[in-house]
């Protein structure tokens, strides 16, 4: 009966979604693309006319399903897949208990129009640095490293588990404009100061004998292993071990890419994670040097918890789904947030368009318009992953009956 009813809803939305786009057509709003998309040059946008909505600096303009870029039943699956993970730690929540609910009775050949029954569409807009409809979407992924349990031959590099001086300090209480401010240091004599810096810390013994959960054969590995934030180890007894993000040492991330072309002779242009290994490998006399110029270094767990097919886990702490998990800025977007994201670069050529869900952050992912899109595991991901740097335009999906300034 309930899977009864859901159908009845898909094919009434369906039908006012036409209607709703009719109207959109013949007051001139925008015109449809090839690709299904809205076309609409920024500047001759009615901003006020078209985005009824906002909060903060996010605009929203409310958009029919049939309106939205073309994408694929495959990837609506996926999202659905990873809707279904984001609602076990949300579904007793107000706003998204009616979606959790209906996406449990849905079955996965219906997975969009699940979607366009129980959301509603907005494209969105920002305000952050003039007004501007795109943004940008880079890759993550995991890793595999080889390593081992002891320190041997090539296995010289190590990874860190949380260090027991680091302490974080939580001063909401006292103080609550620090509420979103996380705090690091450690405490010497009777101060309580910054922690090390990723040069300080590649240098402290102590920490070698004492937070090292394995070590592996290659130093710039481990740095991108700290960018993704998890990743698997092969050991040498031919196990595997899975690490996910534990803290890291609260200094800012700094790119060093950006020192590459300061100090290498390197473009901006051919900046990406498979050409700064190149560099790495071609100076290895200064790859410290360039690791070094980032100071933030990030602190590993083993994950036991997971199983050999799931993904690593998120911020919002499910494991992520491969091409249907996202990271956002948490200041704009909470955990679980259905999107559609359309893609677009040159070099390497990248075009498409994908229903995503939010559920990771990153220090380096600011802005409503910024994503970064979970490729999955192993080499191939990464080759894709590291070449990712696409203009974004973007689409929330919102509960249905809930309003954008009414969001947590």
């Amino acid at each position: 009966m309930a899977k009864h009813f859901i159908y009845k809803a898909i094919f009434r939305r369906v039908a006012l979604g036409a209607v709703a786009l009719s109207a959109l057509l013949l007051a001139g709003c925008a015109s449809v693309s090839d690709e299904g998309g809205v076309a609409v040059e920024p500047e001759s946008l009615d901003w006020a006319r078209l985005y009824t909505h906002s909060r903060g600096d996010v605009l929203f303009r409310p958009t029919a399903f049939s309106e939205l870029p073309a994408t694929d039943d495959a990837h609506w699956r996926s999202a659905l897949t990873a809707f279904r993970k984001s609602c076990a730690r949300m579904s007793e929540s107000p706003v998204w208990r009616t979606p959790c609910e209906q996406a449990r009775a849905v079955e996965e050949s219906g997975a969009r129009l699940f979607f366009e029954v129980a959301f509603d569409a907005y494209q969105v807009a920002s305000r952050e640095r003039g007004l501007s409809e795109t943004g940008l979407t880079t890759g993550y992924y995991e890793p595999m490293l080889r390593g081992s349990r002891t320190r041997h031959g090539a296995y010289r590099f190590p990874l860190f588990g949380v260090p027991d001086d680091l302490i974080e300090v939580d001063l909401a209480g006292l103080y609550p404009q620090t509420k979103d401010l996380k705090l690091r240091g450690k405490v010497v004599g009777r101060r309580l100061v910054p922690y090390d810096t990723r040069e300080a810390i590649e240098k402290r013994a102590d920490l070698k004998r004492s937070a090292v959960l394995c070590w592996v054969d290659d130093p710039v590995e481990a740095f991108f292993l700290q960018i993704q934030g998890s990743g698997r180890v092969a050991l040498e007894d031919g196990s595997f071990l899975r690490l996910g993000y534990a803290d890291n040492n609260g200094h800012p991330y700094k790119s060093v890419g950006s020192w590459l072309v300061r100090n290498a002779g390197l473009k901006p242009g051919e900046m990406s994670m498979q050409r700064i290994k190149a560099w790495a490998r071609e100076n290895p006399s200064r790859t410290q040097e360039m690791l070094n110029t980032n100071p933030r270094f990030v602190f590993f767990a083993e994950r036991n918890d997971l199983n050999p097919d799931d993904g690593p886990v998120g911020a919002q702490g499910v494991p992520l789904t491969a091409e249907a998990s996202v990271a956002v800025d948490r200041r704009f977007w909470s955990f679980g947030t259905p999107f559609v994201i359309e893609a677009d670069q040159a070099t390497p050529a990248m075009h498409w368009a994908r229903p995503v869900i939010a559920q990771d952050t990153g220090s380096a992912i600011r802005g409503p318009i910024r994503f970064d899109y979970f490729w999955g595991y192993g080499d191939g991901a990464g080759e894709t992953a590291g070449r990712q740097k696409s203009v974004t335009r973007a689409w929330v999906l919102l509960p249905k009956g809930v309003a954008p300034e009414k969001l947590d």
